[in-house]
């Protein structure tokens, strides 16, 4: 009987985790401020881009798309695991990588995609990295209006890589705004 009751008490915890990160959305007036801030920074920051690509550059500040995102996060060490000093990663696999790992400094969710399984699942993985997560909400169109930040059409999830840029204090601003509350818990 102890096994039945391990996956249900793990999947009930998950289930618990992820109600806790998901259950505020950013909506109304903080949503457009929130975007507007970002569609600012993104601005300013394409001015010192030097002489790459607008695709490329992109593509090395933003994390674009649930499957990106996903992949991104999977990348990137657990917190337990990095906390303890060992790894479950094995050390072939990092010579396999292309390119250098740029961990995520935030992940922004569309809440309006339909179904809504195709992005169940970031909240949880971007707890396990302590990855901070903003869900939006609008009835205009979340997705549409989080795709102008990457100059794409439509993005259901966005994964800002950390690096030193206008961007990346863009985002450490608004999440000081958003995680006020539980940075005065602690």
């Amino acid at each position: 009987m102890s096994k039945k009751n391990k996956p249900e008490k793990s999947i009930k915890l998950l289930k618990d985790a992820e109600q806790t990160v998901t259950s505020d959305y950013i909506t109304g007036d903080s949503l457009d401020e929130l975007l507007s801030k970002l569609i600012r920074s993104v601005e300013s920051a394409k001015a010192s881009r030097g002489g790459l690509p607008e695709k490329i550059w992109m593509k090395q500040q933003f994390s674009v798309g649930v499957n990106d995102v996903t992949r991104v996060l999977e990348r990137m060490p657990a917190a337990a695991a990095s906390r303890s000093g060992c790894s479950t990663e094995a050390p072939t696999s990092t010579a396999r990588r292309r390119a250098p790992l740029v961990p995520l400094q935030a992940v922004i969710i569309a809440a309006d995609c339909n179904p809504k399984w195709l992005t169940k699942h970031i909240p949880t993985l971007a707890s396990t990295r302590q990855v901070p997560v903003l869900c939006l909400k609008d009835n205009k169109g979340s997705s549409l209006r989080l795709g102008q930040v990457a100059n794409v059409r439509t993005a259901l999830a966005i994964g800002i890589k950390a690096k030193d840029s206008i961007i990346n204090k863009t985002v450490d601003e608004v999440l000081k705004d958003y995680y006020k509350p539980v940075a005065d818990e602690q």
